[in-house]
């Protein structure tokens, strides 16, 4: 395969709205202690590559997350509003446990059904969700071609997204991504490519 851009992408490491097990894009959320730790590891699994640019939503804990992956290297931390977490609405910032499982049932509709136009309460669609990612990955890849970067996203939007794009569908389904575990994902002249989900 001839590959164009690697993007090294990674769930941020944890955060307090996941331990409060708070829904929606919540973007001044910081890291746990565990999730800065979580994050210092990431940083050493990706210390050998050659890394020239790193990406994340505007949301804290993607920004805390990428902080910790520029310790020793001399780059800056893009930050780009299309990656950020799925948009719930009226639901934003609900710790009900109700939103929760509604929220899990529409990724499961995008992901497993294909029904992209489903919602949360009055939040995005995963069709709006996949069409401002896959704009921004499009465009990382342009910019990077022969390059390695990092990705600092988010566990639903990068779910639906990569789903869609790399093939994956359903097999994604019932393994969510691992906080700040990074996985390969690959952009050639034709299509996007990843080739083991993260566990």
């Amino acid at each position: 395969m001839n590959v164009y851009a690697r993007i090294w992408c990674l769930r941020h490491a944890e955060s307090e709205n996941v331990v409060a097990g708070v829904a929606g894009v919540v973007p001044m959320s910081p890291l746990t202690s565990r999730g800065f730790r979580q994050a210092a590891s990431a940083a050493r699994a990706l210390g050998d590559e050659p890394i020239t640019s790193v990406y994340c939503s505007t949301a804290l804990r993607t920004q805390q997350t990428a902080a910790a992956l520029l310790v020793g290297r001399k780059i800056d931390i893009v930050t780009l509003p299309e990656l950020a977490e799925v948009g719930i609405g009226a639901a934003e910032a609900a710790a009900d446990p109700g939103v929760r499982q509604q929220t899990a049932a529409v990724l499961r509709s995008w992901i497993v059904d294909q029904q992209l136009e489903r919602r949360v309460a009055d939040g995005e669609s995963g069709s709006e969700v996949l069409a401002r990612m896959t704009t921004a990955l499009e465009q990382i890849a342009r910019d990077h071609d022969g390059e390695s970067v990092v990705l600092v996203g988010h566990v639903a939007s990068m779910s639906v997204t990569f789903a869609q794009l790399c093939g994956l569908g359903a097999r994604v389904w019932g393994i969510p991504l691992p906080h700040a575990v990074p996985f390969l994902v690959e952009r050639n002249s034709k299509s996007w490519h990843c080739r083991s989900w993260p566990t």
